[in-house]
């Protein structure tokens, strides 16, 4: 059985803010808060259907994406729970966070 971790936090502290890639929920960015195994919830998550400008998941987390307009990021999620399949988390820088976090809301 694997033990639940939630991340350190500081008084006053924000959560980690990441990148999420789970082999059948897709990718999700968000903030951490907690992780149990290959389960997490993330706070303000929202969906990463398609970017542009980024070569990798781990460059958008660094920078974000340098074509903004043809990224599709779907709707803010209050608390999002992937279960069971979490094969990465990438923990993102403030430029790669600023990017995802502004982003327009991407609508059909």
């Amino acid at each position: 059985m694997q033990k639940k971790t939630t991340p350190k936090k500081k008084k006053n502290a924000r959560l980690p803010y990441v990148i999420i890639r789970a082999h059948n929920a897709g990718v999700h960015a968000g903030e951490l808060a907690a992780r149990n195994g290959t389960s997490v919830t993330l706070h303000n998550a929202r969906r990463i259907w398609y970017w542009s400008g980024a070569a990798s998941l781990s460059e958008l987390a660094v920078y974000g994406a340098k074509n903004p307009s043809s990224c599709k990021f779907g709707v803010c999620i209050a608390v999002q729970e992937i279960i069971g399949d979490v094969c990465e988390i990438i923990h993102c820088q403030p430029a790669g966070e600023k990017m995802i976090r502004e982003q327009v809301e991407w609508r059909v």
